[in-house]
């Protein structure tokens, strides 16, 4: 993809309308966010059958719920009879049954048609055949992945972002995300582009200029080389920093799976299309996002720690902290990128720097999903 007309330490970027074009974006919900697995809810967010959230996937509302046999199940947010949303609510409880509130179309937590008005009077109407429109449903990590496609890739193709970067998938199983519990959640409503973000978590060319703290306790970040460009490396704490927080002042109890090699150390993994981990010895740091518009994405960002710290109600706002002030740097400039993606000097894109240029096989792979051939 390197262009004649740049100098060989340079490579160019997607052009402007990728990031602003309301016809591209709607090609990236078809190909990419309604086509591949999309992280959806934490699983403990459906503690019991009958809790549900609403995702925006894609184009898509998508209904998350339990189960009274404790399974997870995922439906499109539309009933069969008129098309009315079943649930405008973002998280709930239901007893049995949704019942739509148009016509009282009614479906039990297995999606199946149970009660509607005059039913009896219909009994050539399949209980099952009219019943919700399920979503495949895989759970990893402790979070509930949903797939809208009709034959959904295999599961493995996740699980292989995370072997790409850290070169098994052993190392992230030391960390048991699946049984850690949410210290603390926020949910930013970023005004850019999805891909903008990535492009910022992929590289740390820009972390010694916006991330003092950041540098503070991972030194080797101010060099401007991403950890994430190195299979299995973990940028290591700085030498009188003991803790990843916001004053490297100690942290919580460190996760007892963790192995020697990976404690004083942090991990960035990109599982595409929307998530980011961030893996460190007492806590995981996970995000998901929600592209909701070319110019908005809404990332949802969890504090995971041990149990027992979460229970015993320890201050975990140091670490908090830390990673709160990354992000808002971080969104900070992503916004202040996204207007000039409609700049008529940006029409043909910018440039990456050689400690960008991985950023250039996410643009390829992008290309790729929407049909184009790779620059």
């Amino acid at each position: 993809m390197t262009s004649t007309s740049l100098p060989d330490s340079l490579i160019a970027t997607l052009p402007g309308a990728s990031y602003t074009d309301p016809g591209i974006f709607a090609q990236e919900q078809e190909h990419i966010f309604e086509a591949m697995w999309f992280c959806a809810v934490r699983a403990a967010d459906l503690p019991k059958p009958g809790a549900f959230r609403t995702v925006q996937v894609g184009r898509e509302s998508i209904l998350i719920t339990r189960a009274r046999d404790d399974s997870v199940r995922a439906y499109f947010n539309v009933c069969r009879h008129r098309g009315a949303r079943l649930c405008t609510e973002e998280s709930g409880e239901v007893k049995r049954a949704f019942q739509c509130p148009y016509h009282a179309w009614t479906y039990d937590l297995t999606g199946k048609l149970v009660a509607a008005p005059n039913l009896t009077k219909m009994p050539d109407v399949g209980r099952t055949e009219y019943g919700l429109a399920s979503v495949a449903v895989r759970e990893w990590l402790g979070y509930v992945w949903v797939c809208l496609a009709e034959n959904p890739p295999p599961f493995d193709e996740v699980v292989q972002e995370v072997v790409t970067r850290l070169g098994d998938t052993e190392s992230i199983e030391h960390y048991d995300i699946d049984n850690l519990q949410v210290g603390r959640r926020i949910t930013y409503d970023v005004k850019a582009n999805w891909k903008l973000i990535i492009e910022n978590f992929m590289e740390c060319y820009h972390c010694a200029t916006i991330h003092p703290e950041l540098t503070e306790v991972l030194p080797e970040f101010a060099d401007g080389y991403a950890a994430q460009y190195y299979v299995g490396h973990g940028a290591e704490f700085g030498e009188d920093v003991r803790g990843f927080t916001v004053d490297g002042s100690e942290g919580l109890d460190r996760i007892p799976g963790v192995s020697a090699d990976q404690d004083r150390r942090y991990y960035a993994i990109t599982v595409r299309p929307q998530v980011f981990v961030n893996l460190v010895p007492d806590h995981v740091i996970f995000h998901r996002m929600y592209p909701v518009a070319a110019d908005r994405t809404v990332v949802e960002c969890d504090w995971l720690y041990l149990p027992d710290v979460v229970q015993s109600g320890k201050d975990v706002s140091r670490s908090v902290e830390l990673f709160d002030r990354v992000n808002r740097q971080d969104f900070d400039a992503c916004e202040r990128t996204q207007p000039a993606m409609s700049s008529r000097l940006y029409a043909k894109g910018g440039v990456l720097v050689p400690s960008e240029h991985h950023i250039g096989a996410f643009h390829d792979w992008v290309q790729g999903r929407l049909g184009a051939q790779p620059r």
